[in-house]
């Protein structure tokens, strides 16, 4: 049976079907972990993709469809 350590505490989980939190030992461990990534504490390491994902609204080609200058 394979055992990990969860990253929240670092308690003993056992990696089976009835771990409903695994690789957590519990929901509260789970959610400390998601809220450390959503305040960007947790990161991966390498370049930023922000800049490069930007997309400027006015830069995009016209809809014809729905854009229909004036005459």
């Amino acid at each position: 049976m394979t055992e990990v350590n969860c990253p929240t505490c670092d308690k003993t989980v056992l990696w089976i079907k009835e771990s409903t939190f695994r690789p957590f030992c519990s929901e509260r461990c789970k959610l400390i972990d998601l809220g450390e990534w959503a305040s960007e504490n947790n990161t991966i390491a390498g370049p930023s993709l922000n800049n490069e994902l930007a997309i400027d609204e006015f830069d995009l080609p016209l809809n014809d469809e729905f854009f229909q200058p004036d005459e």
